[in-house]
């Protein structure tokens, strides 16, 4: 047999070798995407603070604008995720007077936004009009990124979520591809309630009972306020 046959029957075997290990390499970056997909999933669809507020601005004002908040809090799960990915867990576990502090903070801004919702519930839509009617695009997106940014517990969750599912090494490009996916999960989920909710029927529902709507969201809000100041479970 040729010295050229050898070195070529080397090479292919080196080659098959290095795509073998590269394909099993792919398969496992698949299998832990997947695994933290679903995970994600599972914590979208949990009723919480962003819930209320996607569900209540696509039904009292317009799907656009519930869409927009929808975006809004995607764009929060994303920097959450990102900073999750980075090692915020880490910071906030080792200084737990800033994990307080935002606790805290995010607590006071959820009980704000219930007592709005509460303060509010008495007045008919038709008073309402001039308000809500003034609610830019703008200012929806902001009011989803800041109640999905009030809750550093999130963050947390997301950390717990990639510390178990990562490897040790973590592939370069997942720095990218998670907060990616936790945007999309996030918005796309309260993209679906925006569209949904903002249909006629359910939006006939809302204002035929829109006190009562409004006094369950506001205690909900508040619940979901103090547990996060106080830790309650």
């Amino acid at each position: 047999m040729s010295k050229n046959c050898i070195f070529c029957r080397g090479f292919l075997s080196k080659i098959m070798v290095e795509n073998y290990f590269n394909t099993e390499a792919h398969l496992e970056s698949l299998l832990i995407l997947g695994s933290i997909t679903l995970a994600l999933m599972l914590g979208a669809i949990s009723p919480g603070p962003t819930f209320i507020y996607v569900a209540k601005n696509s039904i009292a004002i317009s799907r656009k604008h519930g869409l927009f908040t929808a975006l809004g809090t995607g764009t929060g799960a994303a920097l959450f995720g990102l900073l999750a990915v980075m090692g915020l867990q880490a910071i906030l576990l080792a200084v737990p007077s800033a994990y307080i502090a935002l606790k805290v903070f995010g607590g006071l801004y959820l009980l704000w936004l219930a007592f709005k919702i509460i303060k509010h519930a008495k007045e008919p839509m038709e008073a309402m009009n001039g308000t809500v009617k003034t609610m830019s695009y703008a200012q929806a997106f902001r009011l989803g990124l800041i109640t999905q940014l009030s809750n550093p517990k999130i963050a947390i969750i997301l950390a717990s979520i990639f510390t178990a599912l990562l490897p040790k090494e973590i592939p370069t490009y997942f720095y990218v591809v998670l907060p990616m996916l936790c945007f999309f999960i996030d918005a796309g989920w309260y993209s679906l309630v925006a569209v949904a909710l903002s249909a006629e029927k359910p939006r006939r529902v809302y204002l035929k009972f829109k006190k009562v709507f409004d006094r369950v969201a506001g205690g909900v809000m508040t619940l979901l306020g103090l547990k996060l100041i106080f830790g309650m479970k």
